[in-house]
């Protein structure tokens, strides 16, 4: 090798150690997440798009694909049951976001040192680290007919027991209590966790001016407990929107479908004895990720004026 080549080297790989030293800071982040953003793209992304390109085609999952259009779409629109399953998973929605004002109050309550305080954060703390198919089967039993809890309960006051997972009026209300059961505990760790990182030196400046009970809870300690208040809401309309293990536990999607949602809908069309229709189990994905799409948008849109003070 002649010296000039080696000399042109030496000063290419000397550019190249000085771009990596001039840009170090700015490139060093993105080294470090480039295995994250790599996995979120192949594990969520990548699936996304899929599943939105394949609800424009009829198939089985293993014949070949049949390109559609917005037929499916089309299909959905005259389709009585996504309509049900749709309405179901508002009244979810509306009802299921009472887990978060609940889980507040309730981490309020334990955020306190008393004696056995711990005991009682254990036993609020419990239906949390259950799995759901437990939980569904325990509500499952409390709301039978001749022997639940609930059952008997109502019969003793009226005379009449309700076998509530066996009425359409009120199968859809049942499940969503069960679900909010470990709901409530998740949303009171998250509390929890927030209260813990209050500043104590603004509750005393609170204090010496004269702010207490409501005041000091409005305008002291819920502004620090809005990164808690967002991960709960966010979290909550997921499962929400996705509340699909309890229904396959205690109903089934019955009686007469009147407990389906849309994640229990979509499984029953794309991986069920109904039929194995891919394309119409992803338009009916596409559909859900859409409103939780545009709920999660609208808390984070509301939070960003309330931080900018719009």
């Amino acid at each position: 090798m002649t010296g000039s080549a080696t000399t042109a080297i030496a000063g290419t790989n000397k550019r190249k150690v000085g771009v990596w030293k001039k840009n170090q800071r700015a490139l060093a982040p993105w080294i470090f997440l480039a295995p994250g953003i790599a996995m979120f793209a192949l594990y969520v992304i990548y699936p996304i798009i899929a599943s939105m390109w394949l609800s424009f085609y009829d198939w089985d999952g293993l014949g070949t694909k049949t390109w559609l259009g917005l037929q499916n779409y089309i299909e959905l629109a005259d389709d009585e049951a996504f309509y049900t399953s749709l309405k179901n998973n508002i009244i979810w929605l509306a009802l299921y976001m009472l887990a978060v004002p609940a889980g507040l109050f309730i981490a309020l309550f334990l955020n306190q040192t008393v004696t056995g305080i711990r005991i009682y954060k254990s036993l609020f703390f419990f239906p949390f680290v259950i799995s759901q198919v437990v939980v569904g089967l325990i509500f499952s039993w409390f709301y039978a007919p001749n022997f639940g809890l609930f059952y008997n309960l109502i019969e003793w006051i009226t005379g009449t027991g309700v076998a509530v997972l066996a009425d359409d009026r009120y199968v859809t209300y049942g499940i969503i209590v069960a679900g909010l059961w470990p709901q409530i505990a998740y949303c009171m760790i998250l509390y929890l966790t927030g209260l813990n990182n209050v500043a104590p030196d603004q509750v005393e400046a609170a204090r010496l001016d004269g702010a207490k009970g409501w005041k000091m809870l409005w305008h002291v300690i819920l502004p620090q407990l809005r990164p808690a208040t967002f991960i709960a809401v966010v979290v909550t309309v997921i499962g929400a929107l996705r509340s699909f293990d309890l229904v396959s536990i205690m109903t089934d999607g019955g009686p007469y479908g009147s407990s389906r949602v849309l994640s229990f809908y979509m499984y029953e069309q794309a991986l069920s004895e109904y039929g194995y229709r891919m394309g119409y189990g992803a338009a009916i994905a596409v559909i859900l990720f859409a409103i939780m799409m545009i709920f999660i948008s609208g808390f984070i849109w509301k939070m960003i004026r309330d931080e900018r003070g719009v």
